[in-house]
């Protein structure tokens, strides 16, 4: 019994160093090129965030909830009234509730903010409703791109980046004296300004008339497609 578990011991390393044998020789890859390209391409913004916001102080904490609940409520209603799918979307934000304390850090009031967001392409029908809604403030405004613009966009960048890394591996090629290329392996990432980037609005600059829009003006962004990846030179 001793005998047979030797055997086969000594057959399963016999086995392994003939893995091990045929692993090193392989060679290593030879004339193979790592290289990166990039394309850019620059888009108008179309998506504009509004956030309204305001906040409440009171001596106990129902009170700051109720009259949070009161504003918000009324915000909501209103800016329904010109609610859109994709031209103006409304939602809520941030609810926040806190006590504040004195310097012998007891309780002496609770404090409260609360927030709706307005979001879309269309930004007149935004604005406007900005400007109907009384009881809540506009707090930031942001601009980005929509999932169809960003979609469009890096569709283009790709492209010129394939392009940009084509003729970047068939001038190295030419370089170091090699008639051409095969690919080997690559990767392809985007980058764009990402999620819409808000700034705050001047405190002056905070209330409109319920017939005036809120005056924005987008700008431009960049979105940018990376490939990189190894070819072999032949």
């Amino acid at each position: 019994m001793k005998k047979i578990r030797l055997l086969a011991a000594g057959a399963a390393l016999a086995a392994a160093g003939s893995v091990l044998a045929q692993t090193a020789v392989v060679p290593a890859p030879q004339n193979v090129l790592q290289l990166m390209a990039a394309g850019a391409v620059e888009v108008q913004q179309d998506l504009l965030s509004m956030t309204l916001t305001t906040t409440r102080d009171a001596a106990d904490a129902a009170t700051v909830q109720a009259q949070l609940k009161t504003a918000l409520d009324a915000a909501l209603a209103e800016a329904k009234k010109s609610a859109q799918p994709g031209q103006l979307d409304v939602r809520t934000g941030n609810f926040s509730l806190s006590p504040r304390y004195t310097k012998d850090g007891k309780i002496n009031g609770w404090q409260g903010s609360t927030e709706l967001v307005l979001e879309g392409r269309d930004f007149p029908r935004i604005t406007q409703a900005a400007g109907r809604v009384t009881t809540l403030t506009v707090g930031t405004v942001g601009f980005g791109l929509s999932r169809e613009q960003r979609a469009k966009t890096e569709a283009e960048a790709q492209n010129i980046a394939i392009d940009n890394f084509k003729q970047k591996a068939g001038e190295l090629a030419k370089g170091f004296g090699f008639s051409g290329y095969t690919l080997r392996e690559v990767s392809v990432n985007a980058n764009d300004a990402g999620p819409i980037r808000p700034r705050m609005m001047a405190m002056q600059a905070k209330s409109f008339s319920s017939d005036s829009a809120v005056p924005v003006e987008a700008g431009k962004t960049s979105v940018v497609v990376n490939v990189s990846g190894s070819v072999q030179l032949k």
